[in-house]
């Protein structure tokens, strides 16, 4: 984070984590796309006594998943952020 408590380097808008709402949004997503019969990105070891809720946070917390979370100003600008460059708690 820089000195005045903005984003990280390269996260252009926004805080350099994955918002409360964004979480949720990847999560049901992927764990809809799980209960529908998607494969998941984790080892079938570690999927024992797990629900595709347990198992789309996971994969979150592990930033397997190839998605970019798309982020818009008050001006309308659009900034499309790689899953990858966001801190996920």
């Amino acid at each position: 984070m820089n000195s005045e408590g903005g984003a990280l380097e390269g996260v252009p808008v926004g805080p350099a984590w994955l918002t409360r709402f964004e979480k949720a949004r990847i999560v049901g997503g992927r764990a809809l796309q799980l209960s529908m019969g998607a494969p998941p990105l984790i080892s079938s070891d570690e999927l024992k006594g797990k629900d595709v809720l347990q198992i789309a946070e996971e994969e979150l917390r592990r930033k397997l998943l190839p998605l970019t979370v798309v982020r818009r100003t008050p001006k309308g600008e659009e900034y499309r952020i790689p899953l990858k460059m966001l801190l996920v708690d």
